[in-house]
């Protein structure tokens, strides 16, 4: 009987502790959760403040990539008016190559869809470029690409260099949002 006793007595002290000890930890849970959320949030805080200029600046370069690379100044900038039509595309395009790899380290600062609208820019200031060369005839002048990529340029229903800016501007406000 006192064996009996004796194991009574031990189950009970033990349900007894495994009681108190589940009380203890879902009266703890809530403060160890809530200090768990402050110190993910003061970490997030601190990266914030180190990475939130970093950001700032690759929109800002993205803005100027964008800046650069639209005809109208690309072309003005490069001035070629003593150039044949051929050596001022090859100039332009390199230009666009360039400025691009220049910048390419950007991605990593800034949203997904705003480098994929920076990357279609690059790559459709190359075909606007390249097929403005194209429809030229032999001998065309530097001036005479200017012209015709300018109009070609003209003739887009909206101007994509203006929609990459707006984009960047709209991911800045979602970034401060």
């Amino acid at each position: 009987m006192a064996i009996y006793s004796l194991l009574l007595d031990i189950i009970k002290l033990t349900m007894a502790g495994i009681g108190t000890v589940w009380v203890a930890f879902y009266l703890v849970k809530p403060y160890l959760d809530k200090t768990e959320r402050l110190r993910i949030l003061e970490l997030k805080k601190a990266a914030d403040s180190q990475t939130l200029p970093l950001r700032l600046q690759a929109y800002e370069r993205l803005v100027l990539f964008i800046e650069r690379c639209n005809p109208a100044s690309l072309l003005i900038r490069l001035g070629g008016t003593t150039l044949s039509a051929t050596e001022l595309y090859q100039v332009a395009a390199n230009e666009v190559r360039e400025e691009f790899q220049h910048n390419l380290t950007q991605q990593i600062y800034v949203s997904s869809r705003a480098w994929v609208v920076t990357r279609r820019l690059k790559d459709d200031t190359l075909n606007l470029l390249n097929n403005t060369l194209q429809g030229l005839p032999a001998g065309a002048t530097g001036l005479d690409f200017s012209r015709a990529v300018l109009t070609n340029l003209s003739q887009l229903e909206d101007n994509p260099y203006d929609l990459a800016t707006g984009l960047i501007h709209k991911d800045l406000d979602e970034l401060f949002n």
